[in-house]
């Protein structure tokens, strides 16, 4: 099998900029697109859906809308994955679900923000409803078969660093450019109005992403690098001895944890800086820009540290970094006597070296499992690990965007909703951290030196 060279590995992380990017666009804009705050609505951005907590008194409709869709995300994640693993395509077991799925996961990222009706509309619920499944089901098509294709391509724990170090920084890039939003769409919004250059924004992005979408496919010859071995087991079978791995289910406890304070975090990143710094919107792209750029300068040092004191160490020690970042945000505004532009650039650097951390090393860590797990039973569920991991953290996903909905309604115009939320984000970091000091690295590292 040939050795991917470094050329190579910036050629298939590329493909990751791309999802990253349709990724941002649905993580960042869904809710503040379809659950608009007061200045947004001043601003001309019309309630599509009906608002607050309309279902059983406590729930909006966003957020059910969100929730189912990352629950049949992850239900339909060990499914492709299982897919994948047992492909036996001349071009490999994961190209071929990369070549069908990049087009139209661009196409139906764009139509979930065109919810065509009336504003106020229950049809555009189900428009919603609809996409968002499509979306889902799409983003997996792709996702799934990309990062076991990752796992597959390092073929020792330092390739797999490296590699996992680009589609890293191309995740990072991309989720930048769906953050860059606002900055494009105030470009065409005196024209067209607000809602239309939201929605031109959004199609831009992701006719760029497309393109990035089929660098693998293009550049990758999956059979030069893997040797290819479906499968043989069934998804169900494949799901149940890849969580029959302890020190899996640890990791995915402790990143359960993790998902579920981030999502709610980022998700409540635009009404943190509007609503309790009191920013303009125009703030949000150069923070969270200056978040990915300082972030990046930690990348050495993070991969030279983790060569000392090792991964789980160093993800314990990003979980304690983002808790602290989310209780302060919690209490940021005027009482706290420091200009608010000082808060936000508080936030944006102490978040950078938690972010770069959670860029490089989860991925590795499963990668690694993945590994170990091949040496120790035989089989070759690189597909099935990851999905097992997104499947899980795709429910908390589903949970976070439940809770989140429902907390920011709370003092509708004061923050306190959003103050609730990165306090409890920052107790999810936390928790986060305590499951992972369970986690045996060094087993696993001398399993994967000794195969």
């Amino acid at each position: 099998m040939k050795t991917l060279t470094r050329g190579r590995m910036w050629l298939f992380a590329v493909g990751q900029f791309g999802w990253a990017l349709l990724s941002g666009l649905i993580g960042s804009w869904l809710v503040y697109f379809y659950q608009p705050d007061t200045a947004s609505v001043a601003a001309g951005q019309v309630p599509l859906i009906p608002q607050g907590r309309v279902v059983f008194g406590a729930l909006t409709i966003i957020g059910l809308i969100t929730a189912f869709g990352r629950v049949f995300d992850a239900v339909t994640d060990p499914l492709l994955a299982s897919l994948s693993d047992t492909c036996r395509s001349k071009n490999g077991r994961r190209i071929p679900f990369l070549t069908y799925s990049a087009v139209p996961l661009a196409v139906i990222t764009v139509l979930v923000f065109c919810a065509p009706f009336s504003p106020g509309s229950g049809t555009n619920v189900v428009w919603l409803f609809v996409l968002i499944a499509l979306y889902y089901l799409c983003i997996t098509a792709y996702c799934t078969p990309y990062t076991a294709l990752y796992s597959e391509l390092g073929h020792t724990g330092k390739e797999r660093m490296a590699l996992s170090t680009a589609i890293s920084l191309t995740f990072i890039a991309g989720t930048a450019a769906a953050y860059a939003a606002p900055a494009l769409w105030g470009i065409f919004e005196p024209s067209l109005g607000r809602i239309p250059a939201m929605r031109l924004s959004f199609a831009l992005l992701a006719c760029a992403a497309v393109v990035c979408l089929f660098f693998p496919v293009l550049f990758i010859r999956e059979r030069d690098y893997v040797e290819v071995q479906p499968v043989q087991t069934s998804a169900f079978s494949s799901f149940a001895k890849t969580l029959g791995n302890r020190d899996f289910r640890i990791f995915v406890g402790s990143d359960i944890c993790y998902w579920l304070g981030l999502t709610m975090f980022q998700t409540g990143l635009p009404f943190f800086i509007t609503v309790l710094m009191k920013l303009p919107e125009g703030m949000f792209t150069p923070m969270f820009v200056g978040m990915t750029a300082m972030s990046l300068v930690f990348y050495i040092p993070v991969n030279a540290l983790t060569r000392k004191i090792g991964k789980k160490n160093m993800v314990i020690t990003a979980f304690i970094l983002f808790s602290v970042v989310f209780a302060f945000t919690s209490v940021t505004g005027t009482a706290l006597g420091i200009p608010p532009i000082i808060q936000g650039i508080i936030v944006v650097i102490a978040g950078s070296l938690p972010m770069a951390i959670f860029g490089i090393l989860p991925q590795a860590i499963v990668a690694d499992i993945a590994e170990y797990d091949t040496g120790r039973t035989g089989e070759s569920r690189q597909g099935m690990f990851f999905a097992v991991r997104t499947f899980c953290f795709k429910l908390g996903q589903s949970a976070a965007m439940l809770i989140f909905t429902s907390l920011a309604t709370i003092g509708a115009g004061t923050g306190t909703g959003y103050r609730i939320v990165a306090g409890l984000s920052a107790v999810l970091c936390i928790s986060g951290g305590i499951v992972l000091a369970f986690f045996d690295e060094k087993k696993i590292s001398a399993g994967i030196t000794n195969a």
